[in-house]
């Protein structure tokens, strides 16, 4: 330990440690909610969901305080280590783990089962914090980036092996956290750029405007042209060269829509074909740019054009060759193209209803219909927030969600006062995973997106879930205990670093 037991008990942040138990405690309650049976009026049986949840919740008090403990440079040094012993707990999770529900990513151990998804988080946000906290790491190198990719991606790529879709996607919120180190913003563009291309290609997918235009690829071109061109507008060489020939391009783009509305008086043809060659032409001229100035940038926002066209044409086989059907149902549900409230639509269907018949106020502690009578499957576990909206009401459900708000800020706080790197990305790390949780489980719940099985921290039932959050939020409330006095690691690092950094 870097400091005596008195005084880390007086350097911890027991805000955040009561918000902690508080929110574990209404979990706890609202999973006694779930759980409890109208006709035989028990609710602490032993085996139950409700006791077995209490057991969780001490062991993972337990473990939260024995982390407290251990030295900073538990976790800066042994990062790596951790990560790749936990990449090789997921590869063997594979061959070994059972079929539940369709996914392989539980194991066994008589009768407790654990996800090594949930610890895999931990591990990754532990490893990016240790690369940026490295001796002259810097953000702006191509280099850099991939160590980034690769880090994040390796478990995404082994957990969709699992077929645990859901759990995959939660560490693309780590992205989020490397924007506060200078992460580049082109990134997320793109990523909302594919998901509108994403979503328009699904939803206009065999839909005609003006009687012959294919209204999906009408669409995307249009959009990326718009997307080509801000790009253009933002990263131009220079001012003087961006307005010139800027103006150009849309002038040309408007004039061509132009001629093309007048010779629609005569004569119908395929817009979409006019938008493809638009963003061919655009393409070419970007190019032309690249290759007489001498400049990467045109040819990157050339090649930007050409990807986004490649990933709209890919849509249809990735959608329907790679997902798996239910996967195909629950997006076409969420995206209201189809409703199939008895089937793949029913569990956000019933949690819409219970959440509705919660009203204002809700209907009080156990006194729930939908959720007491079992009309919401996984009500215990994904669907858990529908039991706050049914019992709570309104006023309970947005209460929980401003808590949460509240939760993640006193994350964000502790993160920005740590005095390095390590423990400042770590915190952003740790804010992210518990935002893209929030934002999916409630949105889920809500029919907002689509059903993917991501859990409410500390108010879905399971050990796993419970034990990795508390391991996540404790390891931050260390390493915010020691700051005054830097780890052995970081003072290393930070005596060979830079001035540049």
């Amino acid at each position: 330990m870097q400091a005596s037991s008195p005084g880390l008990l007086r350097s911890l942040d027991w805000i955040t440690i009561m918000m902690y138990f508080i929110l574990i405690c209404f979990g706890w309650l609202s999973i006694c909610g779930a759980s409890y049976n109208f006709e035989t009026e028990e609710l602490l049986t032993p085996g139950g969901r409700p006791m077995m949840q209490l057991l969780w919740m001490g062991l993972g008090v337990l473990i939260g305080f024995i982390v407290l403990t251990l030295d900073t440079d538990v976790y800066e040094v042994g990062a790596p280590l951790f990560y790749g012993a936990m990449m090789v707990l997921l590869m063997v999770t594979i061959v070994i783990a059972p079929d539940i529900k369709g996914s392989r990513s539980w194991l066994v151990l008589g009768p407790v089962r654990l996800q090594p998804a949930e610890f895999a988080k931990v591990a990754t946000a532990l490893t990016l914090a240790w690369l940026f906290n490295q001796y002259e790491f810097t953000i702006k190198s191509t280099r850099s980036y991939l160590k980034i990719f690769g880090i994040i991606f390796l478990p995404i790529g082994l957990i969709l092996l699992q077929q645990e879709t859901g759990s995959a996607l939660v560490f693309l919120a780590l992205f989020l956290a490397l924007f506060r180190e200078g992460f580049s913003g082109l990134f997320m563009g793109m990523s909302a750029a594919a998901a509108i291309y994403f979503i328009g290609a699904l939803i206009l997918e065999d839909t005609l405007w003006w009687g012959e235009t294919d209204a999906d690829l009408f669409f995307v071109c249009n959009c990326i042209l718009v997307f080509t061109i801000a790009l253009y507008a933002t990263y131009a060489h220079s001012t003087r060269e961006r307005r010139k020939y800027l103006k150009y391009v849309i002038l040309s783009i408007v004039g061509v829509y132009a001629l093309a509305t007048l010779v629609s008086a005569f004569v119908r043809f395929d817009w979409s074909y006019i938008a493809l060659g638009l963003v061919l032409l655009l393409v070419s001229a970007l190019l032309y740019l690249a290759v007489k100035e001498y400049l990467l940038r045109y040819l990157m926002m050339a090649l930007f054009a050409l990807a986004s066209l490649g990933f709209f044409f890919s849509v249809s086989y990735v959608f329907n060759d790679i997902l798996q059907p239910h996967q195909q149902v629950r997006i076409k549900i969420a995206l209201g193209i189809e409703s199939d409230i008895r089937g793949k639509g029913y569990n956000v269907d019933q949690s819409k209803i219970a959440i509705g018949s919660g009203g204002f106020t809700g209907k009080g502690f156990l006194k729930g219909t939908q959720t007491k009578l079992n009309y919401v499957p996984e009500q215990e576990t994904d669907f858990i927030f529908c039991t706050v909206g049914e019992e709570l009401g309104f006023v309970g459900a947005a209460g929980l969600v401003l808590f949460y708000g509240i939760f993640i800020l006193r994350i964000v706080t502790l993160a920005e006062r740590q005095v390095s790197t390590f423990g400042r990305v770590y915190g952003y790390c740790v804010a992210s995973i518990f935002l893209f949780h929030l934002f999916i489980n409630v949105g889920m719940v809500l029919g907002l997106v689509p059903v993917i099985g991501i859990p409410l921290p500390f108010f879905s039932y399971g050990g796993s879930s419970l034990w990795g959050f508390t391991f996540l939020l404790f390891i931050l409330l260390g390493i915010d205990a020691r700051r005054g006095h830097q780890s052995r690691a970081s003072r290393l690092s930070s005596s060979f670093s830079s001035p540049h950094r």
